[in-house]
């Protein structure tokens, strides 16, 4: 029987293992009662320790009406969480540390220098050279070490709070030592404030002295320039050249204008004489007074002429003097208008005149404009640089006179506040006697408990027969054997009828039974049903007939050909069914019995393979693990019977599990990687069903019973697939323990 197994036939008897609970109680109880007894005079003796704790505020402390100038709140720094966090490393900085020890001279104390009062115990172990001597490590740096174990300086999450947590044996002075590290921190941060303000004021007094000398020079240096290069400023600071310049352009343009519209006036006047057109269409000719008067006096004379027509003929004297006289006003019009023609044509002249000679003026200033566009930019150049000296001189002022005012009222405001102060505490923080004496007793309670259990346990005092278990050991399996026929009946003839044997596994028996059972085996053997010729008396010289051969081999040779070729694969192949199983199941067995580490998968449909060497057909298999249901660790169980390990073919459903096929592979895989030799049984299959489990290192056999027509056939079949390395076994007249086989059944 293998370790697992036997591991198997036992169970805990929970009623048993906490039953000596009960019969321990008074021990149990006992020793919880000592060492909580133990814990509450312990705390009761424990020197008490005091906590107290001096709360800062990290925030910018100027105010509105201290602010600088050009500053408002935006400006003002605000400190992020590494600030903060640098912040708290300054409070518990040495320095601070030194300047609060010294001031409140921790030094006396023994609780913070143990040179102070050393017991006479530890000065026995300071001479026995059991322990190091304190007075060898310097004053300050022990009073040091013992401050730092006692402080605790922490930010408080998200927010800029800090928190001085201070414990000592005096309730006092773990008040008195938080608040003096929190005044000593702002006295430092002020402290800060000044050296920095002072170095400010030191540093710009000479850069502002440097300062007005470079500034006096730039702009001495813009007015000498400007004198030289003779640059007079107009109107809206523009060179004087250029502004010139842009009064000629403007008039220039005005009289180019005036000199074109009296050109085209005088022309249009022309055009009307010399095509004896109407002059009123003219304006200059109707602005004009006199011909505005002539123009009336020929209306009237019109108007008189078309009153006389009405009672005068037209060769009438007066008609004709009125006549006359309207002609001669017409010809006065006319030369009125050829003189203001002769006017604008002259007008036309000088402005041609005048703008002949802007043109040559502008042009002048043009070149001086131009000689000035470029000193002007130099000029630009040293007033820029002059600005800006100017600029950074009133800043540098600005600050200076800042720092000095600030400097002079001693008024630096430190960027925290204290807004708790530590009090003294009125109850220690340590010991708590009842909370440390009921946990003494509730923690020792549970590992009295615990070990009560273990020795119990361990003792198999509560351990008691699993149900079903099996004790001893099977020495026989009933193996399928060759049935015997008779002279008449052909040699490939199947008997007509096979004893089915019992498929399920056989009923477990009390242990207090095994003496009737091993008693009852030998008459069952003995009563097992012998196949018998069916025609033709029995002689006395009964043979048993010639079994025909194809060239099979034993179980034995074919577990030394797997051993001694090192293959890691097995594939059997079995095309008679459930019944020739059995020589994967002997095979792996004998294999595993080698010493090697075997594992058997069944892909059997029925679990043939599978079925002897397990208690149940309930355990999950290669079904479950196709189909995701499983596990590795899941679907591997020990063989009852040997060391072998046994993947059945498990409980999900087939057809889902066959959609994952391809994965056999990888799973094939993983099993060689972690088992010396892999078994698997496949059936009554082909050369096809089989490609998926091939792999290096592979062996090929497949298994017979009766060596027919119909395993020959599968055995050519396969070599011509591709395995001529076939071999044939047969686990016909092998004798191992086990229990029996199932019966033969069709496998898929």
């Amino acid at each position: 029987m293998s370790v697992q197994s036997a591991a198997a036939d036992v169970d805990v008897d929970l009623r048993q293992l906490f039953a000596s609970l009960a019969r321990n109680w008074l021990r149990i109880l006992a020793v919880s009662l000592v060492v909580t007894g133990l814990a509450f005079a312990l705390t009761w003796l424990a020197t008490p320790h005091y906590r107290a704790e001096t709360r800062l505020l990290i925030e910018t402390r100027e105010s509105v009406y201290t602010r600088p100038d050009g500053t408002n709140d935006n400006d003002k720094p605000i400190l992020d969480e590494e600030g903060v966090t640098s912040q708290v490393e300054v409070i518990s900085s040495t320095d601070i540390l030194k300047q609060v020890a010294q001031k409140l001279d921790l030094s006396r104390l023994p609780e913070f220098d143990e040179t102070a009062d050393m017991p006479a115990l530890s000065r026995l172990l300071v001479v026995a050279g059991l322990k190091s001597d304190p007075n060898e490590i310097p004053p300050e740096e022990r009073v040091l070490t013992k401050m730092r174990e006692k402080l605790n300086v922490y930010r408080v999450e998200k927010s800029r709070v800090i928190v001085i947590e201070f414990s000592s044996e005096d309730p006092k002075l773990a008040a008195e030592i938080p608040n003096a590290i929190a005044d000593a921190y702002i006295s430092v941060q002020g402290k800060a404030n000044v050296e920095s303000n002072s170095a400010a004021t030191d540093w710009l007094a000479p850069e502002i002295a440097d300062l007005s000398k470079r500034v006096k020079d730039a702009e001495a240096k813009v007015a000498s320039y400007r004198a030289q290069s003779d640059l007079l400023i107009g109107g809206n600071n523009s060179v004087l050249a250029t502004q010139q310049l842009s009064e000629l352009s403007s008039e220039l343009s005005r009289v180019r204008a005036n000199r074109a519209s009296a050109a085209a006036t005088a022309d249009s006047v022309r055009r009307a004489l010399q095509n004896g057109g109407s002059l009123d269409a003219v304006p200059e000719v109707l602005s004009s007074e006199l011909i505005q008067r002539l123009r009336e006096r020929q209306v009237e004379l019109k108007t008189n002429i078309a009153d006389l027509s009405t009672s005068l003929l037209d060769n009438h004297p007066r008609i004709r003097a009125l006549r006359s006289q309207l002609a001669d006003l017409d010809r006065q019009i006319r030369n009125e208008a050829e003189k203001i023609m002769t006017g604008l044509m002259t007008q036309a002249q000088t402005a041609q005149a005048r703008e002949n000679q802007l043109v040559a003026d502008v042009n002048t200033l043009k070149a001086a404009s131009a000689r000035a566009g470029d000193q002007q930019v130099e000029l630009d150049a040293l007033q820029r640089e002059a600005t800006a000296q100017r600029q950074l001189l009133e800043s540098y002022l600005t600050r200076f006179r800042e720092a000095s005012s600030r400097k002079d009222s001693n008024y630096l405001p430190v960027d925290a506040r204290v807004f708790s102060r530590a009090v003294a505490p009125s109850e220690p923080y340590f010991p708590k006697i009842l909370p440390i004496a009921g946990a003494a007793f509730v923690g020792s309670l549970l590992l009295m408990a615990i070990v009560t259990l273990l020795q119990e346990l361990f003792s198999g005092r509560a351990m008691r027969p699993a149900p079903g278990a099996r004790f001893e050991r099977i020495e026989q399996v009933a193996m399928p054997v060759a049935h015997e026929r008779s002279d008449h009946e052909p040699p490939d003839h199947q008997p007509a009828h096979r004893e089915p044997p019992n498929e399920e596994p056989a009923d477990i028996e009390d242990p207090r039974d095994r003496t009737a059972q091993a008693q009852a085996e030998p008459q069952a053997a003995a009563a097992a049903p012998v196949t018998v010729p069916a025609t033709g008396p029995a002689t006395g010289d009964d043979v048993e007939p010639a079994r025909r051969s194809l060239g099979e081999v034993e179980i034995d040779k074919a577990v030394e050909k797997l051993i001694t070729s090192g293959a890691a694969r097995a594939i059997f192949v079995s095309p008679e069914g459930d019944e020739a199983a059995a020589s994967a199941v002997l095979v792996a067995r004998e294999v595993s019995d080698a010493g090697l580490r075997v594992l058997l998968l069944d892909l059997t449909a029925s679990g043939a393979a599978s079925r002897p060497t397990l208690d149940s057909r309930l355990f999950p298999g290669i079904t479950d693990l196709l189909a995701s249901e499983a596990q590795f660790s899941d679907v591997i169980h020990a063989d009852l019977y040997s060391d072998c390990h046994v993947i059945p073919v498990g409980n999900a459903d087939p057809v889902r599990a066959m959609r994952a096929a391809d994965r056999l592979p990888i799973i094939m895989q993983s099993l060689t990687t972690a088992y010396d030799l892999v078994v698997v049984e496949c059936g009554p299959t082909d050369a096809q069903g089989i490609s998926r489990l091939v792999g290096e290192g592979t062996e090929v056999f497949l298994s017979l019973l009766e060596p027919n027509d119909e395993v020959a056939q599968a055995a050519v079949e396969l070599i011509e697939a591709g395995y001529p390395d076939l071999t044939l076994v047969t686990p016909v007249g092998y004798q191992t323990p086990g229990t029996p086989l199932p019966g033969r059944r069709s496998a898929a």
